[in-house]
């Protein structure tokens, strides 16, 4: 008979890329259970300054929470096509500083599109804004709604990689032997 040997809970940043503004989220708890809030905010540039102070802006605030919030992983958004050019552009750059800004540290960083946060979150890939900030509301027992979406956004991908990221690996473990690369931290 094995003993039970219950999972240390794991600290998640998650980060909702962009240039303008730049969702953080860290939470913190274990697979299959409501996590707990840790912290939440935007990092906000002004879209007039130069695009090389605003990713020194967005890399200087994500090393503060590194320093000040000591995650065990960072989840991003992972960036995909979208039809502003100029949009997917700046939310690359800002996805880079972040997953530099952990690798770094030696911090593990995994990627996961929105469709799979929304699935995580909501049950529904294709869920709104709405019903996914709703139910970041309700997991993480908050009263106020988190400002603005981006802000929504991270938690939810933080929410994600706590509970996708051990299932992902333990599928692969099983049928294949092989790890996850790039994931890491849970």
């Amino acid at each position: 008979m094995t003993s039970y040997a219950p999972r240390q809970p794991a600290r998640v940043l998650g980060v909702d890329p962009g240039l303008t503004r730049c969702g953080l989220g860290v939470v913190e708890g274990v697979p299959g259970r409501p996590p707990s809030l840790v912290a939440v905010d935007v990092v906000r540039t002004n879209a007039a300054a130069d695009v090389a102070a605003r990713l020194l802006a967005i890399e200087t605030e994500i090393d503060r929470w590194l320093t000040e919030y000591r995650p065990d992983t960072v989840a991003v958004e992972r960036v995909f096509s979208q039809h502003n050019v100029r949009t997917v552009m700046g939310t690359a750059q800002a996805g880079a500083v972040a997953i530099v800004c952990a690798a770094r540290r030696g911090l593990p960083v995994s990627l996961h599109t929105p469709s799979e946060v929304k699935a995580a979150v909501t049950g529904n890939g294709r869920a709104g804004k709405e019903q996914v900030t709703t139910m970041v509301m309700r997991l993480l027992r908050m009263a106020d709604r988190p400002r603005p979406p981006d802000a929504a956004d991270a938690l939810a991908l933080a929410i994600c990689h706590l509970w996708r990221v051990p299932a992902i690996r333990a599928r692969q473990s099983t049928t294949s032997g092989a790890t996850m690369s790039g994931g890491g931290g849970l």
